[in-house]
């Protein structure tokens, strides 16, 4: 990717092809004027989306879902060129995406419209409801590594809730996004109600800070303190994955080969470029040494490269090569071993398999995110130490068990501190669109996915009717002393009954 300033800002962006190096498209970078204009014009088709309703926007997400289908596997091509990613992990992306988009378009009346809430006793007379109105114009500033299925997170579900969206993708992967946008005005000509805006970080922090109604930022700890000062100028509230440092939990009742299956899968897939993977895995005594010879054994026959056959591709943004070089020549030097691969494995855009073992806890490599096909495996005496250690760093978004007793694996899950667990797979959940996604602490808050994405991206309004008068008139400045006198015996009849003694 290569930025030309005319001047102190830049005016173009080019993209380029991880794989090669080849450009791919030049882009004008949108400067703040030009996010207030796309952020008006989506305010004004805002009304029109909105008095679709539930019904007339399902319809409409649903050919826009079918408008990207038919053309999934071109689709597919941008995503593969943009991130390196192979062509068959971009398809996947798709497959899962649309299943979100399907969900939310079809799920969102029944999720958010009004609802009967039970008054209680002393409010008989009142009739009471809860609804869902959607906030206006969100902005959603998106990641590089799963530039389709991110972002589409909130853009969906935004969208789902009658939303309208502003759209600030990477500046790695403006391509995918405007493929989309085109696909969407296929569908509806002239209803701006998905626009693209492309540019760097000076871009998002334009859109963070213009008249959006909401936020949705997906990005480093780092940036999203950044995106967050910007929106909090207008009192813009926001919604926040940070990303992770997931750990996996294999116990000695595990079934091993399917453990390193996916230990394989999370941590080197994508060339670990994935948010809710895996990273560190914690293996209990007895069953270590099997699990380590598996792993090693399966790793190794991992081949990254440029090819579509390859195992996985090149890193998608060029200096997270140095933070991995950084990550394992920091934990070597500290003692730890590679069993498999090592700081040889960084080189020319790309990053082969690499397995640690004896890391101190305290490692760049441990507490923070790597980003990288690097997987760093302690051996733990007891799930009591595995979780201890799964929840010792600041990260809280995801983790996986892995345990032929469910019951025990649930237990585990619960005392895990992070948003989202997969008993016996790894990224189990991020295909379930019932299911909300999101993270505690660096790894963000809010959540995307499931009913609460679409009431993430909504304001509830309580609304109470009094059907007739209060048999105790309490509201009015003219109380009365027998009014006054039912409701202190109503007060201990309702709330006094606990009281020992």
């Amino acid at each position: 990717m290569t930025l030309i300033a005319d001047g102190p800002t830049a005016t173009q962006l080019t993209t380029t092809d991880p794989r090669d190096g080849s450009a791919i498209a030049t882009y004008p970078v949108a400067g703040p004027a030009d996010v207030d204009r796309a952020v008006a014009s989506a305010a004004n088709v805002a009304t029109w989306w909105r008095e679709q309703g539930f019904a007339g926007r399902r319809k409409l997400l649903q050919a826009w879902k079918a408008e990207i289908a038919s053309d999934a596997r071109e689709l597919a091509s941008v995503i593969s060129r943009e991130t390196g990613k192979t062509p068959d992990d971009a398809l996947l992306e798709v497959v899962l995406t649309l299943t979100h988009l399907d969900w939310a378009s079809k799920n969102a009346g029944k999720v958010l419209r009004r609802r009967k809430v039970a008054a209680g006793l002393a409010n008989y007379n009142q009739a009471a409801s809860v609804g869902y109105e959607p906030f206006g114009v969100v902005g959603v500033i998106g990641p590089w590594n799963y530039p389709f299925y991110t972002p589409m997170g909130s853009i969906g579900y935004a969208l789902s809730a009658g939303n309208v969206v502003v759209f600030k993708p990477s500046e790695l992967t403006p391509a995918t996004a405007k493929w989309i946008e085109e696909a969407w005005n296929r569908v509806a000509p002239d209803r701006p109600v998905l626009q693209v805006v492309v540019g760097d970080g000076a871009t998002g922090e334009a859109l963070a800070s213009s008249a959006v109604d909401k936020v949705a930022f997906t990005g480093s700890p780092g940036t999203a303190r950044k995106v967050m000062a910007a929106a909090a100028r207008n009192l813009t509230p926001i919604v926040v994955e940070a990303g992770g440092k997931d750990a996996m939990i294999v116990t000695r009742q595990a079934d091993l080969d399917a453990a390193v299956g996916f230990a394989v899968f999370g941590g080197m897939g994508n060339a670990g470029q994935t948010c809710a993977g895996v990273e560190r895995v914690y293996v209990e005594a007895p069953v270590y040494d099997a699990f380590m010879q598996k792993l090693v054994a399966s790793a190794a026959r991992l081949q990254p490269g440029p090819e579509a056959s390859a195992s996985y591709g090149p890193m998608t943004l060029a200096r997270q090569s140095e933070v991995i070089s950084s990550q394992i020549a920091g934990a070597l030097e500290r003692g730890a071993t590679a069993v498999l691969g090592g700081a040889d494995s960084v080189k020319d855009g790309y990053v082969g398999p690499v397995i640690l073992t004896g890391v101190p806890d305290d490692c760049a490599v441990v507490q923070e995110e790597t980003f990288g096909p690097v997987l760093v495996v302690d051996l733990v005496k007891d799930v009591d130490e595995a979780i201890a250690k799964s929840n010792a760093t600041e990260y809280g978004l995801s983790a996986s068990v892995f345990t032929k007793d469910h019951h025990a694996g649930l237990e585990i899950a619960e005392r895990l501190r992070c948003g989202a667990v997969s008993i016996n797979s790894v990224l189990g959940f991020g295909g379930i669109p019932g299911l909300p996604f999101g993270g505690r602490g660096e790894s963000g808050f809010g959540r995307i996915h499931g009913a609460d994405g679409l009431r993430e991206f909504s304001v509830a309004k309580s609304i109470a009717v009094q059907k007739s008068k209060a048999f105790i008139d309490l509201l009015t400045m003219d109380r009365s002393e027998r009014d006054m006198h039912l409701a202190e015996r109503m007060l201990h009849m309702l709330h006094a009954k606990g009281k020992k003694g």
